[in-house]
């Protein structure tokens, strides 16, 4: 398994533009499920009563 460490390097550098932050909230509309769409595919974002996310396909 090949691991991105672009994300990680880009935030523990201040010297790049901040990334866009989405509160998980607001996307779950004060729930705990939302949809979200990349290109065809429907992924559904989950907010755990533990206060975790989960993204499932």
């Amino acid at each position: 398994m090949q691991i991105d460490t672009r994300l990680h390097a880009a935030s523990s550098d201040a010297t790049h533009t901040a990334l866009p932050t989405h509160d998980a909230v607001e996307l779950t509309n004060g729930g705990s499920l939302a949809n979200i769409r990349l290109d065809d595919q429907m992924y559904v974002l989950r907010i755990t009563r533990a206060g975790k996310l989960i993204l499932t396909k």
